[in-house]
C-alpha cells in the first residue's frame, strides 16, 4: 500500500481549535487500513482539562472506536511535537507510528527536552517522523499567537 499522509486532517483540527481560542494543534489516529478512527483539536480551555491536548481526544476516539486501550499498528498524525504527557500516552497506547509537523523547543517530549520515547523506562516506542507539513503547522502556531499579542496590545 502506498503512503498517504493525513495530515491536513490534523491541519483543519489545528483550525478549528484555533477558531475556539484554543491553540491550534490538531491531530488524527489513522488504522493500519487507512481508516480515520480517532481526531481532535486542542480542548483544554473549553474543556476546563489540562490533559485534553489534541493527541490526547484523538487517542480517546480511536480507542473508543476500536473498544481497546491499544492502538497497535495505528499512526498518530499531529501539528506540532508532543509534549512529554502526550509522548507519554502514545507510548501507553502502543502507536506504531507518529508523524509530526512542527518542533516545540519550549514543550516538546519527542525530539526536544524530556525526549520520552528514548528512556530506558519507556515501554513503547513508536517509529517517529518529523517535519510533515512544518510550514503549514508552524505558521498556524505564529500567527494564532502573533493575533493572541496584537489583542493584547490594543
Amino acid at each position: 500500500m502506498a503512503f498517504r499522509s493525513f495530515m491536513e486532517l490534523a491541519l483543519e483540527e489545528a483550525r478549528k481549535a484555533a477558531a475556539r481560542g484554543e491553540v491550534p494543534v490538531g491531530a488524527v489516529v489513522v488504522s493500519p487500513h487507512g481508516e480515520v478512527i480517532g481526531s481532535g483539536g486542542n480542548r483544554t480551555r473549553a474543556d476546563n482539562d489540562p490533559t485534553a491536548h489534541a493527541e490526547v481526544l484523538a487517542i480517546r476516539g480511536a480507542c473508543a472506536h476500536l473498544g481497546a486501550e491499544r492502538l497497535s499498528g495505528c499512526a498518530l498524525y499531529v501539528t506540532l511535537e508532543p509534549c512529554a504527557m502526550c509522548a507519554g500516552a502514545i507510548s501507553a497506547a502502543r502507536i506504531g507510528r507518529l508523524y509530526y509537523g512542527a518542533a516545540d523547543p519550549k514543550s516538546g517530549g519527542v525530539a526536544q527536552g524530556a525526549r520520552v520515547f528514548s528512556h530506558p523506562q519507556c515501554h513503547h516506542a513508536p517509529e517517529v517522523f518529523d517535519g510533515i507539513a512544518e510550514r503549514e503547522a508552524a505558521a498556524l502556531l505564529t500567527e494564532f499567537f502573533s493575533a493572541r499579542r496584537d489583542a493584547a496590545t490594543r
